[in-house]
């Protein structure tokens, strides 16, 4: 609901989840009737998997025939942050502090360099509109032999990127410039966020003062979020969440920013309507009642103040039943060509999703826009089709965690650690 990249769950010190060969048939089963329940799609056509696997050719030669068009960000310390399970790396980043400024890079991988508008990919990815995420389980936007190869920002290979270059003023963190052009990049690591965590205390470790440095960057720029009235609905997160989730919105914002002010060009922008004042108040009144729980008397005014204030002094116990009282009453939000409404939870005046290209479709059309400063003439029949299928996503992995659940698996142990078949499972979750 924040528009906030995703925190998908780690791989703890455990094995996967034991399952018998009659569960995972039931599994089968019941993810089958969901793909058609929903519409969503899992194997790819054979043309779109041959047209993938052709992209994939003679890679490296390809990027050194690009390297002249482009701006060259190998000699730029970059590193990626992502779950220990991820298979594909979309965006890394790179920092410098300067006396007066902060210059944050997010390259995200140049994907409309090997799907465009011709390809069948293109068409694929426009119908499939997501990357949907069952636990244990992903249906893919992209051909995974093209979105984790040539795509994917791998560490000690030279990769082509989509690169916003923003240099922020010391005192607000305001934009002073925003630049967007394609590059090519060179990640010198691949950290997960434990990785990230452990290097941030380490100060003999890689990488460890540009990772203080961003963190230092972030924790401003999500106070700052917090002070103008933008929804935290998750705010004991770790260091290293922190860095990948506030770049990333710094990074989608800059690039709404450049597409509505500097060039007015209709884009997939992503609107967040507010709840009516009577159902902000139903919220409020029951977080109030809630046992071991008062909203600050000062934060009212601003519903969401009100929620982030709470949130941050609450007993644990009671985190999950605040978040549910606030999602109950939130509109759902909907990518449109015009941002007109702004989006509320984030408190944004413009926004917009950039930085996932690899995973949902109006990141891919977003780039093609800025690269070719086109706006394809089916551009709002795109926004409806991302938020339908988006919807439709959401609610089929509701319904597979509920039935999880159903059959005595841990949802989240599933997604976290996957599973494994053997004849007598030691335990179902």
């Amino acid at each position: 609901m924040s528009d906030s990249e995703p925190a998908q769950g780690s791989i703890e010190d455990q094995g996967p989840v034991e399952i018998s060969p009659e569960l995972a048939r039931q599994l089968e089963n019941k993810r089958d009737d969901l793909f058609e329940k929903f519409d969503l799609h899992d194997e790819f056509p054979p043309d779109v998997v041959a047209e993938a696997e052709a992209r994939t050719e003679d890679v490296q030669a390809e990027i050194q025939a690009e390297i002249e068009d482009r701006a060259d960000m190998r000699p730029l310390p970059t590193w990626t942050v992502d779950p220990v399970d991820a298979q594909d790396f979309d965006d890394a980043i790179s920092v410098l502090e300067r006396d007066d400024e902060y210059v944050l890079w997010v390259h995200i991988a140049d994907v409309t360099h090997y799907v465009h508008p011709d390809s069948e990919m293109w068409a694929e990815a426009i119908d499939r509109a997501n990357t949907v995420y069952l636990p244990g389980y992903t249906m893919h936007m992209l051909p995974p032999v093209l979105a984790e190869t040539v795509c994917s920002l791998v560490p000690g290979e030279d990769r082509l990127a989509h690169t916003v270059e923003m240099h922020l003023d010391k005192d607000d963190l305001s934009y002073q410039t925003i630049e967007i052009y394609k590059s090519v990049i060179h990640s010198d690591e691949r950290l997960t966020y434990k990785d990230a965590e452990q290097r941030l205390d380490d100060e003999t470790a890689p990488l460890h003062d540009d990772l203080s440095l961003v963190f230092d960057l972030a924790d401003q720029m999500h106070e700052q979020r917090k002070v103008e009235g933008s929804l935290v609905l998750n705010p004991r997160r770790d260091r290293a969440h922190t860095i990948i989730e506030e770049s990333m919105l710094k990074a989608n914002k800059a690039v709404t920013h450049e597409l509505m002010w500097n060039r007015g060009v209709e884009a997939v922008y992503r609107v967040h309507p507010q709840p009516s004042p009577e159902e902000w108040d139903d919220a409020l009144q029951e977080i109030q009642e809630l046992n071991g729980v008062s909203i600050p008397g000062d934060a009212w005014d601003d519903p969401r103040k009100a929620v982030n204030a709470t949130l941050e002094q609450a007993p644990e116990r009671q985190l999950g039943k605040i978040q549910w009282a606030v999602m109950k009453v939130m509109p759902r939000a909907r990518y449109m060509n015009d941002p007109f409404g702004g989006h509320h939870a984030l408190n944004f005046e413009i926004y917009g999703h950039f930085t996932s290209p690899i995973r949902r479709m109006s990141d891919l059309v977003n780039h093609w826009i800025v690269y070719q400063n086109d706006v394809p003439e089916t551009l709002i029949s795109l926004c409806d089709r991302a938020s339908d299928k988006q919807q439709a996503g959401e609610t089929a992995e509701r319904e597979y965690r509920d039935f999880l659940e159903e059959v005595g698996l841990d949802p989240d142990a599933v997604n976290n650690r996957g599973v494994t078949v053997v004849d007598s499972p030691t335990t179902s979750s």
